[in-house]
């Protein structure tokens, strides 16, 4: 499929975005004037945004093409999803109204045989029913017959020479090097419009598919592209819009990225809906709800698919968290950067069951099982913090004294080739749930949280690696059975974690470890397992913290809005509900309550 071919037809914009994104979500926006920005400044926002001052950011294939003129031989990279054909299109176009000649040279011209690509990265994508992979190893410069491209040179004849195309940055040539990134949310409305096709294919697969190799193949490949050319860049550019590009100078990108990883930091947010979902967050946050008949995620900080947005005189440009860690991982994660790396290990996100159904009957990897067999440094070890909930709201977590592992096997085996209702309840404990509660999910141990609760995830950073055991035989959003992983559970289930342990082990018990006149400090104890505490701060007025060389991921979870300024003087205030990052080399932060009642905020840290 053609974007341009598609995009010139008479279709209306609406149509076309149709055409091109499988979504009932709008674009954000190209510019946003003050006032709207101003308008959310004590409300969750849907586009947080960090100013650079005046102008910075620039709008248009216009303003991009006439930079490119000055420089005559430039290079324009790029993310996977981006529609490369568009892109071409239009600064070709201003070339010729300026009456200027010029050379494109496409890496996709150099892509080796598709039967080629697909037989190197077959070994990383197992059986294909199989929901998982294995991260990929490969360098962007195996997709290429690198020598023909690495041939290409400069036209002496043309006036304007550029290479474009994913991987351009590997031709060696002195010039410029233009990145433009893509959303992780749009490439997957592009993906599930079947616009787009994975790096090295023209087929068009199921989505299911297509994000599995993009999950396990492409974005590894690309993002390490990414860090390795990093020095080589010039300037960025968000792709996301179908006839518009917003951009700024690498200069002025990097200045933005200094200064967020030594105040504070908030990624833009997405949401989906999900056979689970709930209205909570229609109803609360109320941006959030275009229309969809629930939401059951919230992206709110699961940073391989979130940005960070950065505004000028309106502009906006999101660019993704990657960048951030690529050029700031010391000042963001501190003492424990050494560890980590520009991998951010910590995540938060929404599921959102109010008025909704129960999650699966599920568990995740232990550490040693997500190394081996998907290539992961970390696993993913849960918390469910209670945002909020119903009074006969539940979480299933534990399992019963009595457990009979050969039965529950058996069971769930029978459950799903017969399509029979389970009691699951005679197999995994079940546990009222009320606000503030935390409830601890160590790799290995079975839960779900059950329906009529707005659960915020407290995690780390991996966020596929569900292992479904029971679904209580729904069918999924397009009515086709969902995946059930009996076998990868199984091997890694804990069934030690039973009976009065896990009322012991795996619930929370808060303890007071600090207070004065107006405030307490709680110490919510997470799992010895996992690799990050957790503090709820309580306050009256104001409280002043320090990081003491340690990123804090924190949120608002009682009270209407809470004003954080760090020691370099830089002042944001949050909503209820929001997600923000106070990075190690914030150095200290004062909170301000901006309500009447007493506010409450949540800190996950590492230990």
């Amino acid at each position: 499929m053609n974007p341009d071919n598609i995009h010139t037809q008479t279709f209306s914009q609406m149509q076309v975005e149709e055409v091109l994104r499988k979504s009932s979500r709008e674009l954000m926006p190209v510019k946003l004037n003050r006032e709207a920005i101003e308008s959310e400044r004590e409300a969750y926002h849907i586009y947080p945004v960090y100013p650079l001052g005046g102008n910075k950011i620039f709008s248009g294939f216009d303003s991009l093409a006439r930079w490119i003129i000055k420089h005559k031989t430039v290079i324009i990279d790029g993310y996977a999803g981006l529609f490369w054909d568009k892109i071409e299109s239009a600064i070709h176009q201003y070339l010729v109204d300026e009456g200027l000649t010029s050379n494109w040279i496409r890496t996709g011209s150099y892509l080796k045989p598709e039967s080629a690509v697909e037989e190197m990265v077959l070994p990383f994508l197992a059986e294909p029913d199989s929901v998982w992979g294995t991260k990929c190893t490969l360098e962007i410069k195996d997709f290429y017959e690198l020598e023909d491209f690495s041939a290409q040179l400069p036209r002496a004849d043309c006036e304007i020479n550029i290479v474009i195309g994913s991987g351009a940055a590997l031709i060696d040539w002195s010039a410029p090097v233009i990145y433009i990134d893509l959303p992780k949310n749009e490439l997957q409305y592009r993906m599930r419009a079947g616009s787009i096709t994975n790096l090295g294919s023209t087929r068009l697969y199921e989505s299911y598919l297509m994000y599995k190799r993009f999950y396990f193949v492409d974005w590894p490949v690309l993002n390490r592209h990414k860090k390795e050319i990093f020095d080589k860049i010039t300037v960025v550019a968000d792709g996301q819009w179908l006839d518009n590009i917003n951009w700024l100078s690498k200069t002025d990108f990097i200045e933005g990225l200094n200064k967020i990883s030594r105040s504070m930091i908030r990624v833009r947010p997405w949401f989906e809906p999900g056979v689970w979902g709930g209205q909570w967050i229609k109803q609360h946050i109320p941006k959030a709800d275009n229309g969809e008949i629930n939401i059951a995620w919230s992206f709110e900080l699961i940073v391989p698919e979130n940005g960070l947005v950065f505004e000028s005189d309106g502009c906006l440009a999101e660019v993704s968290f990657d960048f951030l860690m690529f050029h700031n991982q010391e000042q963001v994660l501190g003492k424990h950067a050494k560890q980590y790396g520009d991998e951010f290990p910590i995540r938060f996100d929404f599921l959102d069951t109010y008025d909704g159904g129960n999650l699966s009957i599920q568990c995740h990897p232990g550490l040693k099982y997500i190394q081996e067999h998907f290539g992961e440094t970390i696993t993913q070890d849960e918390t469910y913090y209670i945002l909020d909930c119903k009074h006969s709201a539940k979480v299933y977590l534990g399992f019963q004294e009595n457990i009979d592992d050969v039965k529950f096997k058996n069971d769930l085996i029978k459950s799903q080739k017969e399509n029979v209702t389970l009691n699951i309840e005679e197999y995994v404990q079940v546990h009222s749930s009320k606000k503030h509660d935390l409830f601890l999910i160590p790799n290995g141990t079975v839960h779900s949280a059950g329906a009529d609760n707005l659960v915020l995830e407290i995690s780390a950073t991996p966020y596929i690696f569900t292992f479904k055991m029971y679904d209580w035989l729904r069918l999924d959003m397009d009515g086709n059975p969902r995946p059930i992983n009996i076998d990868h559970a199984f091997n890694n289930l804990d069934f030690a974690r039973k009976g009065d342990q896990v009322q012991k082990t795996l619930i929370s018990v808060p303890t007071v470890i600090g207070e004065g006149k107006d405030w307490q400090l709680i110490h919510l104890p997470t799992h010895k397992e996992h690799f990050y505490d957790v503090h709820r701060i309580e306050f009256d007025k104001t409280i002043s913290i320090d990081t003491n060389d340690c990123c804090h991921v924190m949120m608002l979870v009682e009270g209407d809005s809470v004003t954080v300024q760090t020691a370099d003087g830089s002042k944001k205030t949050f909503a209820y509900a929001e997600t923000f990052i106070i990075p190690a080399a914030a150095r200290s932060y004062t909170l301000t309550n901006s309500g009447k009642n007493r506010a409450k905020v949540i800190k996950a840290f590492l230990k």
